[in-house]
């Protein structure tokens, strides 16, 4: 049997236990006019509807709610299993609110993030004291050959020759001293490379580098700290290779600085001086 016939019978079997359980409709008005009825009559006092009637309508009415159920459930279950195309339902758009303001706040948007603090509220206070500490007295200034127990020479080493020279920084002091340094700046003219240094002072004394600096070959002799330098007079040279041929020493310059067993801090200066028959001069 086919399953659209299926679905026929059962209507028509619903229908029919419809109709059978019908309730009479023309018994319960009947009744309900006789009570109207006595309700009415002067003196009379209203009597409640027979139970067993009111009993029988109850039952009968929900016979056929049930029947009907039963019937609904059926047919649903029938419709279930039919292969039809699947829906979804979809619920109809509200409609936009004509007044705005009536409209609850929403909460699904986060708050604001908070601005970010200014730069002049970042600073805070000034880490600067009100009242700084005084700096201490710098080196002083050279501004000659002499000063206080020191005096100094620049001159090249008579051995020079046109390939190599070494240029010696004299210095004699009339005092001790517990602090001292030499600086030698040879000037780069051309192939100026370092070949060694020395000094007439113990080696032990100081310390001694030699490096490239802005167009200057630098040496430079520190004295250690607890040492001193002994009143007389001391050498400090530098060697180097240069460029083949007379070499100009005019930018060639040195630089000294010393304390003494007091305290008090004394600074000279000063050139090369060329000699004519060197390899050293021009």
């Amino acid at each position: 049997m086919r399953q659209q016939d299926v679905h026929d019978e059962l209507r028509a079997r619903l229908h029919e236990a419809a109709e059978a359980h019908e309730p009479d409709r023309a018994r319960i008005l009947a009744r309900i006019e006789r009570g109207m009825v006595q309700q009415s009559r002067p003196g009379h006092r209203a009597a409640l509807p027979p139970l067993v009637g009111w009993i029988r309508v109850v039952s009968a009415t929900a016979a056929v709610a049930a029947v009907l159920g039963v019937g609904g459930y059926a047919v649903a279950s029938a419709v279930k299993s039919a292969p039809t195309e699947k829906t979804v339902a979809v619920s109809p758009t509200p409609s936009a609110s004509a007044d705005a303001s009536s409209r609850p706040p929403s909460h699904s948007a986060a708050p604001p993030a908070p601005a970010p603090p200014s730069a002049s509220a970042s600073l805070g206070p000034s880490s600067t004291p009100s009242s700084s500490p005084k700096a201490s007295p710098g080196s002083p200034v050279a501004t000659g050959e002499r000063d206080g127990p020191l005096s100094s020479d620049g001159s090249v080493d008579a051995h020079s020759n046109e390939f190599w020279a070494q240029s010696d920084v004299t210095l004699k002091t009339t005092g001790r001293l517990t602090s001292l340094t030499v600086r030698l700046k040879v000037a780069q003219t051309g192939g100026v490379a370092n070949t060694g240094a020395w000094r007439s002072l113990p080696e032990a004394d100081f310390t001694q580098t030699a490096a490239e600096q802005d167009g200057f070959l630098v040496y430079t002799w520190t004295l250690k700290p607890g040492r001193e330098v002994a009143v007389g007079t001391w050498v400090f040279a530098g060697q180097y290779n240069h460029r083949q041929g007379g070499r100009d020493t005019g930018g060639d310059t040195y630089t000294i600085t010393g304390g003494d067993t007091a305290g008090k801090q004394y600074a000279v200066t000063g050139d090369f001086a060329a000699r004519t028959g060197t390899g050293g001069g021009s």
